[in-house]
């Protein structure tokens, strides 16, 4: 949408909050957003004995992988990295990119999960993990997804893609896009599954920001925690389904995401682990053996949670202030975040933060979900968090009438009516 000025208008006054955050899994702190709307300071003082952690980058987390990426899941930050752009065969790691497409795809309302989708013999062709899906036998998103995240169906990401796209190509084409977009530039995606394959390749940090991106819909995680369930229950051919990534059983907080093997690849897993509000993601590419990769997997998100924790400024679809619109029914229209607004920290670090709302003049018709500014988060001199405000509500444009008439207003009240 077209800004009516470049310029961004300051909208509250910055306030400071300082927070010591200590003690094993500590739980998520946040800001009142009271006092970010006053023009006072606030002080917020947790207080433990202070655990200096040991920087990530004098620690060998993962002595096996060839690669190795631990990121904190709200702002993308790493935490560790060994070799984390070093392009290498994914496996079925490739499916966190198809589960992505899905998602997006039901979240726009082009598909649904009670879809049916019908498999080809295309689809019903493929090796390796699978449901055993037959030609010309139909079954529901829902249960493609499941699927595809517990067993790693590699018939199941096809016939998804064909579905959706009309071709496998098609879709690898749009799985290729949506990369760009994230920022993979040590990503090529060749086919949808990971099965092997030339010019089929990706990076540990890669893997991580499309984790990432995944878990934006939480509902993910509903399907990749499953450790063990049914598809076809009630038919004459069950098929019982065991989760390729144990870490689901076996590690305290772990929902996911996905595992991949093949004799090019090794063992490779992209796991994520939460507790106490603080996620993180740890990818490893390259390992020997399942559990050396389960195990130095473990390891890593021991580490996180020891260190690091997560303070949460704001929650998303918070209401932070109101945005300006011009020439619409209403003068303002509320700017909420479009997503949680926090940023990571080491435990028994005392962080001093600041945060500034800064709004756009927009211009009606505005629709809701629009980008009408930002909030920044600033801590040690440096930003720690940016994310967009969006609009909360559509505004329409005002026609001739509601024009005329708001100005007749505005002059009686000398400028300061709003609605």
């Amino acid at each position: 949408m077209k800004r009516h000025s470049k310029r961004m208008h300051k909208a509250v006054a910055t306030t400071a909050l300082l927070a010591t955050l200590a003690g094993p899994c500590a739980p998520m702190v946040y800001a009142d957003a009271t006092s970010k709307l006053s023009s006072g300071v606030q002080v917020k003082e947790i207080l433990e004995t202070p655990v200096p952690p040991e920087s990530g980058a004098s620690v060998d987390l993962a002595k096996q992988a060839r690669s190795a990426v631990l990121m904190d899941a709200t702002t993308g930050k790493v935490l560790y990295a060994k070799d984390a752009h070093e392009r290498l065969p994914m496996a079925s790691i490739t499916k966190i990119m198809t589960l992505l497409l899905i998602f997006e795809a039901i979240d726009s309302g082009k598909l649904k999960w009670t879809d049916s989708v019908k498999v080809s013999e295309h689809a019903a062709s493929m090796g390796g993990s699978q449901i055993f899906l037959e030609p010309e036998e139909s079954m529901t998103v829902r249960d493609m997804v499941k699927g595809i995240a517990v067993a790693s169906a590699n018939d199941a990401c096809v016939a998804m893609a064909e579905h959706l796209d009309g071709s496998e190509e098609s879709f690898v084409a749009r799985m290729n896009e949506r990369a760009k977009q994230l920022g993979m530039t040590d990503t090529h995606f060749s086919n949808c599954n990971g099965l092997p394959v030339a010019n089929h390749y990706s990076s540990a940090h890669d893997i991580a920001v499309m984790s990432r991106a995944l878990l934006a819909h939480p509902e993910v995680t509903s399907f990749t925690s499953i450790y063990s369930d049914y598809l076809r229950k009630d038919t004459d051919h069950p098929l019982w389904l065991v989760n390729t990534n144990k870490l689901v059983r076996f590690y305290d907080g772990v929902d996911g995401l996905k595992t991949g093997y093949t004799q090019e690849a090794k063992y490779c897993l992209s796991a994520t682990a939460k507790r106490e509000g603080f996620r993180v993601i740890a990818v490893v590419m390259g390992e020997p053996k399942p559990a050396v990769r389960n195990a130095e997997v473990s390891g890593m998100l021991n580490w996180a949670f020891a260190h690091y924790t997560t303070v949460s400024v704001f929650p998303k679809g918070q209401v932070v202030g109101k945005a300006k619109v011009l020439k619409g029914k209403r003068d303002t229209v509320e700017a909420v975040t479009q997503q949680p607004v926090a940023f990571v920290t080491e435990k028994g670090m005392r962080k001093p933060y600041t945060t500034e709302v800064l709004l756009d003049k927009v211009k009606a018709p505005v629709h809701a979900g629009t980008v009408v500014g930002k909030v920044v988060v600033r801590s040690g001199g440096q930003t720690v968090a940016q994310v967009p405000l969006v609009a909360k509500e559509s505004v329409d444009k005002a026609n001739f009438f509601q024009g005329f008439a708001k100005t007749v207003k505005k002059v009686v009240t000398f400028g300061h009516a709003e609605s």
